[in-house]
């Protein structure tokens, strides 16, 4: 499958291409690839193939009259499986949930559904998305498409959602962040994530973590396409008929000329000295490039420095995380019999300890850090940072007392947006010695302007040039 969003849109348009074609070709993919991958949790391969049909329909009869169809139509899609869809299994990766059936759909879901997507299926995810590696010992870690030798980290806890993508078995899938559960598998298996501002997208229907910072969004190739899905998932307003994409009219036409407006005059901070020193060498040699390229395209890039670094906001976001996962799922992490992941027992279990004095300590800080990041950020339009520290690790490497969540997890804290996009592959190495795999930076704006981050993230992807497809990819050399 190598079509993206928005070529699907476009040759469903001019009749090149065709919904049922699109969703064979990605139910096939999936057939020949994900015995090794291992990123689906459940395919519904004859579901899919009806809607398909019914979508191509509708785009025939449409291309016939000239009235336009928005561009997810007939677009095949996946969902994290923590997503309800009214009478399928959602297992939110636990083997202690593998029969239950949702009751009703979630609200993003039957947007997407709306907007004329076809649901492929369910992907794989970190138990109850407690989780950055994107490991799950009883459910399967779904593997890094970038190491065809080595089962590396996928990121988390959309595991799943990001490996399917970037091993090309369908254009898009949606995730949720928490803490960078949509940027950390986008950046660990080079595609595009974007984490949404919280609030804006509803989380009815979607298994909670922390009802605090849970936020859906979408994985995807290219930033373009991650406008078009994050369209969809934010459904029709009221009073809306014009939605042709194509003809960058209408609703897309603000969207399209934001894209086309570059990094001219821009300001965007990038990390001190300070924070600089916990990343990696390939990541940070990537990073410095990104910058370059960034001032090349007219940004003013200069440090600049959270007045709560990285590291404290990971610890007081680890408060409000930890007691309210453990208010969800405390009991079950308590039973000894309960099949659970025991590193996500491990993550859960302190909640017991934190008194409400804490946890309401913690949500007051918050309030403080919020206000006091607002007047340092004046006068800037982004901070960018690498998405990780490191690259990919052997899934054997990783520490699961720790977290790759450093500079991920700021945005859900702060209750930015972000955008995070490829920046390359590491130079190649041994077989083993992790060269060859994706780099990433981030575009963290303020919350709301998530066309702003799409938009610099487009520049930057626009001068990068094409990212290269990983070892495991459906579509071929």
């Amino acid at each position: 499958m190598t079509a993206t969003i928005a070529d699907l849109a476009a040759g469903y348009r001019d009749g090149s291409r065709s919904p049922v074609e699109a969703t064979e070709e990605c139910l096939a993919a999936i057939a020949a690839l994900d015995g090794r991958v291992g990123a689906w949790q459940a395919v519904y391969a004859d579901e899919a193939l009806a809607s398909a049909k019914a979508a191509e329909m509708a785009v025939t009869a449409t291309r016939d009259s000239g009235a336009p169809l928005g561009p997810f139509w007939g677009v095949p899609f996946a969902l994290k499986d923590i997503v309800d869809v009214e009478g399928r299994v959602t297992t939110a990766g636990s083997a202690e949930w593998v029969d239950r059936v949702s009751p009703a759909t979630a609200v993003v879901a039957q947007r997407l559904l709306d907007a004329g997507g076809v649901l492929v299926g369910k992907t794989k995810t970190v138990e109850f998305a407690m989780g950055g590696w994107g490991t799950n010992q009883h459910m399967g870690t779904p593997w890094n498409p970038w190491d065809a030798d080595v089962l590396r980290t996928p990121g988390g806890s959309s595991s799943g959602s990001g490996a399917a993508v970037a091993a090309g078995m369908v254009p898009c899938a949606v995730g949720t962040d928490t803490g960078g559960s949509v940027r950390l598998p986008a950046a660990l298996c080079g595609i595009v994530g974007l984490k949404t501002t919280e609030g804006l997208l509803p989380i009815d229907g979607i298994v909670p973590l922390s009802h605090t910072l849970d936020t859906p969004g979408p994985l995807v190739r290219t930033v373009l396409d991650a406008a078009l899905m994050f369209d969809a998932m934010l459904g029709t307003q009221a009073g809306e008929v014009e939605r042709d994409w194509l003809a960058g009219t209408g609703r897309y036409g603000a969207l399209r000329a934001a894209f086309e407006g570059g990094l001219a005059e821009r300001r965007i901070g990038c990390l001190s000295d300070a924070e600089r020193a916990g990343v990696e060498a390939p990541q940070l040699v990537a990073y410095d490039a990104a910058l370059e390229v960034l001032a090349g395209l007219g940004a003013e890039v200069v440090p600049f420095d959270p007045p709560t670094s990285f590291e404290e906001m990971k610890n007081t976001r680890f408060v409000i995380v930890t007691a309210e996962s453990y208010y969800y799922y405390g009991s079950m992490m308590e039973d000894p019999a309960s099949k659970v992941d025991e590193r996500v027992r491990a993550r859960v279990l302190p909640g017991a300890s934190i008194s409400a004095s804490e946890y309401i300590a913690a949500m007051v800080q918050r309030r403080i850090d919020l206000a006091e990041f607002a007047a340092a950020f004046e006068g800037f339009d982004a901070m960018v940072t690498p998405t990780t520290p490191m690259l990919p690790l052997p899934v054997d490497e990783a520490d699961e007392t720790n977290t790759p969540a450093l500079f991920t997890r700021a945005a859900n804290f702060l209750a930015l947006c972000s955008t995070t996009v490829p920046t390359g592959v590491s130079p190649p190495g041994p077989v083993g010695a992790g060269g060859g795999l994706p780099t990433s930076i981030q575009f963290m704006c303020r919350g709301g302007d998530e066309t702003l981050s799409l938009s610099l993230a487009a520049a930057y992807e626009a001068a990068r040039g094409p990212m290269p497809n990983p070892p495991l990819w459906a579509g071929g050399e």
